[in-house]
C-alpha cells in the first residue's frame, strides 16, 4: 500500500486519534519538481562553476539558482551523447541496458521509466520540449515534444493529438508551452513533475534576433589547449573530425559566405545585418581564432535566451506560491568543447564533455550557496526523483539518489569511481569507442575496436598535475601500480553494471 493510501485508510477508519498519525498527516505535501534540461551546455560557459567563460556574465539567473540552492563539482555523464544521455535520465541506467547506445535507431518505450513511476504514485507529469527519442512518449499525463533535433525558429512540435508549428523563437517557445501547462494544465491537487527540455545551445547555434549584437565587441577568452597537437595521446585523439581548425563549416556554423542563410529558415538575412565576410587572407592559426569568436558568440547568445527563460520559470513559481514547495534542477545532457582541444563537439571521456553542470534548488532542505564535491552521474537522476517523492525506488535502476547529499550528508559508501563507455564509431566527427573509469585525481580509458591500431590504446590522466589531459601517463612506471588498481576497479565496475564484452 502507497504511504497517502496508508493515511486515507488510518483517516477513514477513525485511528488517527492518539496514534502519532496525526503529525504525518499534517507533513508537508510531496514537492513538486521543475527538471531544466538543456542540450550541449557545458559547465565552462555557467557563470557559477568559475571558468574563464564566467568574467563575461553568461548565465545571471541560473547562477543565482545556484546562489539559492547547491552546485554539484563533480557531476558527470555514463555515454556523452545526446539519445543516450536522455534515455539514461528516463531510466536510471546505463545505455547497454536501456538500449540506447547511440544516437540512432528507436528507443523502447515500453521499459520502466521514472515517469511513469511517478504518475502510479500520484504525479502529475508533463514533457515540454527537446526529447530526441523516436517513438510516442510514455509515462506523461501531457507531453509536447520537438521532432528529432527541431528547429531554433518557427518550430513544429509533436503532441498525442498531432503536430503544431508555432512562430518565434524556439527557447521561447518551450518556456511558453511549459507555464501555459503550469497555469492551465495541472491539477493543483496533485504534485508535479514538469520536464522542461530546451533545444539550446545545440550546434547550430542560431540565437534570437534580439540578442544577435551582443558580444560584438567582446573578446572570448581563448581556452589554453585551443591549439592542442595530441603529442602524448592515441589514435583517437589524432583521427577525430570535430576541431574547429577542419571540421567547423563555413555556411551552416559560422553563417558566412552565402546568400541564402540556412541559419534563419528564411525569416531574415542574418549574414549581412549581423556577420562580417570570410576574410581569406586570414590562414592557420589567425583563422581558427577568427572562427572560435564566431562560433562561441552565437553558442553564447543562444544560451542568454536560455538564461532569461529559466527566469520566467523561477518568477512564475514565486509568484503563484509554488517555489517554496518546488524542487528546481538544472542540468544539461552533457558537457562540450567550448575550444578546448581544438574542438566543439562532444563524445570523449575527457572531462569537458564528460562532465555537466548540476543545479538544484529545494527550499527548506538544500542550503543556499552551497556546493558538493561528491561523484554524481547521470544514472543518479531517476532514483533522486523518486526518492524526493517518497516513492520506493526499483532494484533494477543502477544510480543512486543524490538526496542525501542534497541534505548535507555524503553516505560513507559513497561511490570512487564512475564508469563510463561511448559506442557510436564509424559515425559522425569519427571519435573511437572506448569505455574507463575516472576518479578524483586519476582516470583511466580504453579505447578499442575499429579504428584503433591493434584494436586497443590506453590513456591515464593525473588530473591533478595535468587538469587539462595534455599528458598521457600510461607508460610512465610512476604510475604503474596505479593502473594496475584502476584496471581492476574498470573489470569490477563492469560487472557492477552487467557490461557484457570485451
Amino acid at each position: 500500500m502507497k504511504r497517502r493510501e496508508f493515511l486515507e485508510s488510518m483517516i477513514a477508519a477513525g485511528v488517527m486519534a492518539g496514534s502519532g498519525l496525526e503529525a504525518l498527516a499534517g507533513e508537508k505535501k510531496q514537492p513538486n519538481i521543475v527538471w531544466i534540461f538543456s542540450d550541449d551546455h557545458s559547465y565552462q560557459a555557467l557563470g557559477a562553476y568559475g571558468s574563464r567563460l564566467a568574467q563575461l556574465d553568461p548565465t545571471p539567473n541560473i547562477d543565482k539558482l545556484a546562489e539559492e540552492g547547491m552546485l554539484f563539482e563533480r557531476c558527470y555523464v555514463e555515454n556523452s551523447i545526446c539519445a543516450p544521455s536522455r534515455a539514461t535520465l528516463l531510466t536510471g541506467k546505463f545505455s547497454h541496458l536501456h538500449g540506447k547506445k547511440t544516437n540512432k535507431g528507436g528507443f523502447n518505450y515500453d521499459q520502466q521509466l521514472f515517469p511513469k513511476l511517478l504518475r502510479e504514485n500520484g504525479y502529475q507529469t508533463a514533457m515540454i520540449g527537446k526529447i530526441h527519442l523516436s517513438g510516442q512518449p510514455q509515462g506523461f499525463d501531457y507531453w509536447e515534444v520537438l521532432p528529432g533535433q527541431g528547429r531554433y525558429y518557427n518550430p513544429t512540435f509533436r503532441t498525442a493529438q498531432g503536430r503544431t508549428r508555432y512562430k518565434g523563437y524556439t527557447t521561447d517557445i518551450i518556456t511558453d508551452r511549459a507555464l501555459r501547462w503550469l497555469k492551465q494544465k495541472r491539477d493543483p491537487n496533485n504534485p508535479f513533475m514538469l520536464m522542461l527540455h530546451h533545444k539550446a545551445p545545440h550546434r547550430r547555434w542560431l540565437p534570437a534576433e534580439r540578442h544577435m549584437d551582443k558580444y560584438a565587441d567582446t573578446h572570448i577568452p581563448e581556452p589554453e589547449t585551443l591549439f592542442d597537437d595530441y603529442q602524448t595521446r592515441g589514435t583517437a585523439a589524432h583521427k577525430q573530425d570535430m576541431t574547429i581548425a577542419e571540421t567547423m563549416r563555413m555556411q551552416k556554423d559560422l553563417k558566412v559566405n552565402t546568400n541564402r542563410p540556412e541559419a534563419a529558415d528564411g525569416q531574415y538575412e542574418r549574414r549581412n545585418k549581423y556577420y562580417q565576410e570570410h576574410k581569406d587572407e586570414l590562414k592557420g592559426r589567425d583563422l581558427v581564432r577568427w572562427k572560435y569568436q564566431l562560433y562561441m558568440k552565437d553558442y553564447l547568445r543562444c544560451i542568454r535566451a536560455l538564461d532569461e527563460n529559466v527566469k520566467r520559470v523561477l518568477d512564475y513559481l514565486e509568484e503563484s506560491g509554488l517555489a517554496e514547495n518546488t524542487v528546481v534542477m538544472y542540468s544539461s545532457d552533457q558537457g562540450f568543447y567550448n575550444g578546448e582541444h581544438g574542438w566543439f563537439d562532444k563524445r570523449f571521456m575527457y572531462e569537458e564533455s564528460f562532465r555537466s553542470p548540476l543545479i538544484v534548488r529545494w527550499p527548506g532542505v538544500v542550503k543556499p550557496n552551497s556546493s558538493c564535491d561528491a561523484l554524481v552521474q547521470n544514472i543518479d537522476f531517476a532514483q533522486t526523483f523518486l526518492d524526493i517523492a517518497d516513492i520506493p525506488i526499483p532494484r533494477n535502476m543502477q544510480g543512486r539518489s543524490i538526496v542525501p547529499l542534497l541534505k548535507g550528508r555524503t553516505p560513507r559508501d559513497w561511490r570512487d569511481y564512475l564508469y563510463y563507455h561511448y559506442y557510436e564509431y564509424p559515425a559522425v566527427h569519427s571519435v573511437r569507442k572506448h569505455e574507463g573509469i575516472a576518479g578524483r585525481r586519476f582516470k583511466l580509458i580504453r579505447f578499442y575496436g575499429k579504428g584503433v591500431p591493434g584494436g586497443e590504446e590506453w590513456e591515464f590522466y593525473d588530473l591533478r598535475k595535468d587538469p587539462r589531459e595534455v599528458n598521457n601517463v600510461y607508460g610512465n612506471p610512476e604510475y604503474a601500480a596505479q593502473i594496475e588498481e584502476m584496471k581492476a576497479e574498470l573489470k569490477r565496475l563492469k560487472k557492477q553494471y552487467k557490461v557484457s564484452g570485451k
